[in-house]
């Protein structure tokens, strides 16, 4: 098929693009500048350039590549600072919501059959019942002010992309991602952090993560590709688990001493009521319906293992 990648470039596209390649694809990039062409071309793809926020350029792209499917990365996620948790996320939440609406317009203009997008299951659902969520729960109603416009943006792509009728829409919920390219990769901010002893576990460190490696949603991106249904899948590995369980492992991985332990309002403090959330309340994610009708397994089944070799 010809498929279409929007955010190409990035950690997720990176390891996207040559699965696709692999996998017998024609694979066209969309990328912002002529700067990023050389590097779209080495992974296998041909680049197309347009500036997702700009509706124009976007459907000169997608009518330039024509594609059956495109693939939705748009991200712009850096170190993500849970003070200021809204301006870490406001420039994706800005590619989510109006980078969606233009890739979807270009989509229906130009006849695309499949739309597959790339949303958040890490840090978006329900703080309620029980710890490990499915599709089918409702994400966060109630958010904490810093988190309230990322969850608002990653809504507005689902409704976008599932309520498009005339096209397959597939939305992927991606686990926290570890692993090359991410804030989780050897020798990032986030590991040397853990390396010093400067991120400690808040409260009871009852938060539940869903990781998932990289490379492994890579591999369900293709499986959505080929075969998914319109819907919704939580792209996450086997193994949720509790603040309080990974971070001292991942600590131990690093070589690192057992990370502190503050209360909830030094924790607040230091890291604001999103880095509270996190710590104490988020729930984690199931992956039985990707692995049942994507037929979809992570290699790395475990972030204990995963992060181990990441680390």
């Amino acid at each position: 098929m010809r498929v279409l990648v929007a955010g190409a470039t990035g950690a997720m596209g990176t390891e996207l693009v040559p699965r696709l390649v692999d996998a017998g694809h024609e694979v066209f990039a969309m990328v912002r500048s002529e700067s990023s062409k050389a590097r779209a071309s080495q992974l296998g793809a041909v680049p197309v350039v347009a500036d997702a926020l700009d509706r124009a350029q976007v459907e000169a792209a997608v009518r330039q590549a024509a594609p059956e499917v495109i693939v939705n990365q748009l991200t712009a996620i850096g170190h993500i600072d849970t003070r200021h948790f809204a301006r870490s996320f406001a420039a994706t939440d800005r590619l989510r919501t109006e980078g969606t609406d233009n890739l979807l317009a270009a989509a229906r203009a130009t006849g695309v059959r499949r739309f597959v997008a790339q949303s958040n299951g890490a840090f978006t659902y329900t703080r309620t019942g029980g710890p490990v969520k499915t599709e089918q729960d409702p994400l966060d109603r109630s958010p904490v002010a810093e988190m309230a416009s990322m969850i608002a943006a990653v809504e507005h792509l689902e409704k976008a992309v599932l309520g498009a009728t005339w096209v397959e829409g597939i939305v992927l919920r991606y686990g926290a991602f570890y692993g090359p390219g991410t804030s989780m990769a050897p020798g990032s901010q986030q590991l040397e952090m853990i390396r010093r002893r400067k991120f400690p576990i808040v409260g009871d460190g009852g938060g539940v993560w869903s990781f998932v490696h990289v490379a492994d949603a890579a591999e369900a991106t293709v499986a959505a590709v080929e075969k998914g249904g319109r819907g919704v899948y939580n792209i996450v590995d086997d193994d949720p688990a509790p603040v309080a369980e990974w971070l001292p492992e991942l600590a131990a991985m690093l070589g690192a001493k057992k990370p502190l332990r503050v209360p909830r309002f030094v924790g607040r403090l230091a890291a604001g009521e999103a880095g509270v959330v996190l710590m104490t309340e988020l729930r984690g994610a199931s992956n039985a319906k990707a692995k049942r009708e994507l037929g979809w397994h992570p290699k790395h089944p475990t972030w204990r293992r995963g992060l181990q070799v990441a680390s």
